[in-house]
């Protein structure tokens, strides 16, 4: 487990915080897509800019990237070993966009582009409620075709399974 994509059905589905812990247990070190993405003032990055940062990345040894943005994920993709999904109830990812709406008002979270303060407006949560059901079905589409190509694929789909796979590493 060497080049690996941690990748979810959703905003709030806890993505950063898997990928930083993970990070943190193994050594290895995060990109976070939004970082690389994201502008002061949420600018939007070119489409050349975002895509030459992960090619640049994606030619280290070792390295996670957390992050969906299925626009570029050709560039990850024929690097990765390991394929880190997280699948929690659209419920769920809900609740944890708006407490992170609460607890990180006015601030500039580690995953996000500096300058980027905390946001959140209806046409992003009618994003999550209207795109769950298909992401997800096109989520465990990929990840079938990844255990095809023999990539390793860990599906987690709640919080003892999260906390379970993170604790393998404490132990050792």
């Amino acid at each position: 487990m060497n080049k690996i994509m941690v990748i979810g059905v959703s905003a709030g589905a806890g993505k950063s915080t898997f990928a930083r812990r993970l990070g943190e247990l193994t050594c290895i070190e995060v990109t976070y897509l939004d970082r690389l993405y994201w502008k002061p003032d949420w600018v939007e990055a070119s489409l050349e800019d975002f895509s030459e940062a992960q090619q640049q990345v994606v030619q280290n040894a070792q390295w996670i990237i957390e992050g969906n943005y299925t626009g570029t994920i050709n560039i990850r993709e024929p690097h990765v070993d390991t394929v880190i999904y997280l699948e929690l109830p659209l419920r769920v990812c809900l609740y944890r966009v708006l407490k992170r709406r609460v607890q990180y008002h006015g601030k500039v979270r580690q995953d996000i582009g500096e300058g980027c303060k905390e946001k959140m407006d209806k046409a992003f949560l009618k994003f999550i409620v209207t795109t769950y059901g298909a992401r997800k079905k096109t989520m465990i589409e990929r990840m079938q075709r990844y255990a095809q190509e023999g990539k390793t694929v860990h599906f987690l789909k709640n919080r003892k399974q999260i906390e379970g796979f993170l604790e393998t590493y404490i132990k050792n």
